[in-house]
Parts: C-alpha cells; sequence; structure tokens
C-alpha cells in the first residue's frame, strides 16, 4: 500500500502549489493531480454543486488506487470534506485559511483574508473565524475574478494588478500586518502581492501545513512509501493543459483527461 499515489484535486490550476509543497517534502511519494479546470472557479457555486464536484473528484482519484487524497482546494474543503470524510473510508487532508496563526500573532490587531465567495461564506470558515479572530479585526475579500485569470495564464498581468489594488486598498487602510490567502490559486500572484503590500505585512498560505499533515497521516497510517526511488507525478486536467505545465515548469507533462 506504501507505494500507492497520493491523490490530489482541486477546481483547477492552483493546488500545483499544494503539489509542490508536498513532492518537496515527500520526494518518494508517488501523486496524481486533477484539475477540475472545466468546472473553475468553484467559489461562485453553490454548496450542493461544490460537494457533488468533489465527490466526482474523489471517485476518479479512488478508480486510480490512491492511499490518501489531499483535497487541494479551499472551497472544496470548507463545503464538502466532512461529508467526503463520512462517505468514504480513506483519509483526506483538507486546507482551509490559516486565520489561527495570522489573528494570534497580529501585532497591528488587523488581518486580511482574500479567499473565494464559496470559502469565505462556509460554515467550516465562518467558525475558523470565530473562534480565532477575537480582539482582532478581519478584513475580508472574495477574490473574484482572480482564479480564472490564472487559469488563463494571466497570474502576473496589468489586468491581475489592477484587481489586486482594489481589493489590497481596504486591507492597507485598516493596517493589516497579516495577510492570508485563502485560495490554492493565489501563491501564484505572490509577486503582485509583494509588490502592493507594505513591507511589514506578512502573507500566510496553507501549503506547508498541508504537506506536514500529508506526511504525519501517512506516518500514523504506516502507509509512507519508504522506497529509495524518487516518486513519480502524474497530472490530468479537463481544460488546456499549457497553464499548468508552464506553472509546474519541467519536466512535468499534463495530460488532458474528458472529465
Amino acid at each position: 500500500m506504501s507505494k500507492q499515489p497520493i491523490g490530489i484535486f482541486d477546481s483547477g490550476v492552483g493546488g500545483t502549489s499544494v503539489f509542490k509543497e508536498i513532492q518537496a517534502l515527500l520526494p518518494h511519494e508517488n501523486t496524481i493531480y486533477l484539475a477540475d479546470s472545466a468546472n473553475a472557479p468553484y467559489g461562485s457555486k453553490s454548496p450542493q454543486d461544490i460537494l457533488n464536484l468533489s465527490i466526482k473528484n474523489t471517485e476518479w482519484l479512488l478508480n486510480k488506487d490512491c492511499k490518501l487524497i489531499v483535497v487541494a482546494c479551499n472551497t472544496a474543503t470548507t463545503n464538502a470534506i466532512s461529508e467526503l470524510r463520512q462517505k468514504y473510508n480513506i483519509p483526506f487532508i483538507g486546507i482551509e485559511p490559516a486565520i489561527k496563526p495570522a489573528s494570534l500573532n497580529s501585532k497591528t490587531k488587523a488581518v486580511g483574508i482574500l479567499a473565494t465567495k464559496g470559502t469565505l461564506s462556509s460554515k467550516l470558515f465562518h467558525n475558523t473565524s470565530s473562534l480565532y479572530s477575537n480582539g482582532v479585526q478581519v478584513i475580508e475579500q472574495i477574490g473574484e475574478g482572480i482564479v480564472p485569470l490564472i487559469e488563463e495564464g494571466k497570474a502576473l498581468s496589468p489586468e491581475m494588478e489592477t484587481l489586486l489594488k482594489r481589493y489590497l486598498k481596504p486591507m492597507i487602510t485598516a493596517n493589516i500586518d497579516y495577510l492570508v490567502l485563502g485560495c490554492t490559486h493565489y501563491p501564484y500572484v505572490l509577486p503582485l502581492l509583494l509588490k502592493l503590500l507594505p513591507k511589514h505585512v506578512k502573507i500566510i498560505d496553507s501549503g506547508e501545513a498541508v504537506a506536514k499533515q500529508t506526511k504525519a497521516v501517512l506516518v500514523h497510517n504506516n502507509t509512507l512509501n519508504t522506497s529509495a526511488s524518487l516518486g513519480k507525478h502524474l497530472f490530468y486536467s479537463n481544460a488546456s493543459t499549457s497553464v499548468m505545465e508552464t506553472l509546474l515548469g519541467k519536466p512535468y507533462q499534463v495530460d488532458y483527461l474528458k472529465f
């Protein structure tokens, strides 16, 4: 079982930022990545639609004999992971905005969170935010339009910079010292965020934490791949493959999947 792959799915190319963290920490693990780009973005869909798509993605990965599934999508995690854990007898690793460390470490008592509508309106995010944001001003901003631009290969485009300026303005006015990225697509706009934000603002995403949790679960279940050889990685997308190949870089190849 240890040589079975780790399954990873996202609404599109964004979860490749999580894959990179997993691959760096667990270089001997095999992975299969499924990008449901044809249905991106998930953030504007209803909770039921998000759940249905997450079930579809999960069952495809289960058919590939995955030993663990990483839901590398904040929106899918916050809207569907509880149901997935109830429905399937396999470990699931989710990803949700790192509001806890931001709130606990903020000196200005103001933090920003940039996320999808589906994440910010979810019960899981609301519960986490309520638990850790006492005495801290949380400026929530729906990142409408960011995911489609990244899916089109325009992560660092002038259109993206214009969008981010508008979204960050109220956060800068509120004197935030932490910005939480609540979508796995968003690390790909990091150069623009660093350009637009004051130098003292720290940016947090959850990719590294997800990789560490993945390792912890594999160790606990005794399913860590102990092979000496490097892992093999397969990537599939039901839309254009070129953007994902650019984000991944060589030598990775993405196969088109009618899904």
